[in-house]
């Protein structure tokens, strides 16, 4: 059996950011929500000579680039708002299912900018992580 070549890196996705969460909260009992940020930027800092592809960022079309920034101001923002959401108070418990729920937005939006289509169960599937929300948050 062949496995996809994008399967071992999604399950370091899942592995990785689920015991990230109980750091992100461990790190905001003591840090603010900021500070906490600005270290999570230095560890992305440290895993680039691993991470960095051979290719020069100068060959990239500048398209390309205005997307991976304006993915990569998103993606910061996401953070820094888990952060401060632990950081007042919240239970990682409880934020860090809650805020993982954000395929729910690329499901919803990749029919109309990815042009993907979705099917009944995948409906179902988005409906069963609002009734999760509704559950978590009560």
């Amino acid at each position: 059996m062949h496995m996809a070549s994008w399967f071992l890196p999604a399950v370091v996705v899942l592995v990785s950011w689920g015991i990230v969460g109980l750091f992100q909260k461990l790190s905001t009992n003591y840090l603010s929500a900021e500070s906490a940020l600005i270290w999570l930027v230095v560890g992305y800092f440290l895993l680039l000579p691993w991470l960095y592809p051979a290719k020069s960022v100068f060959e990239y079309s500048t398209r390309n680039l205005l997307l991976t920034m304006l993915s990569a101001g998103l993606n910061t923002l996401g953070a820094w708002a888990l952060l401060a959401a632990m950081k007042n108070g919240g239970k990682a418990s409880i934020i860090v299912p809650l805020t993982a729920l954000y395929p729910v937005v690329v499901v919803l939006l990749g029919p109309l900018v990815l042009k993907e289509t979705i099917t009944r169960l995948q409906g179902a599937g988005v409906l069963c992580a609002l009734v999760a929300v509704f559950l978590l948050s009560s």
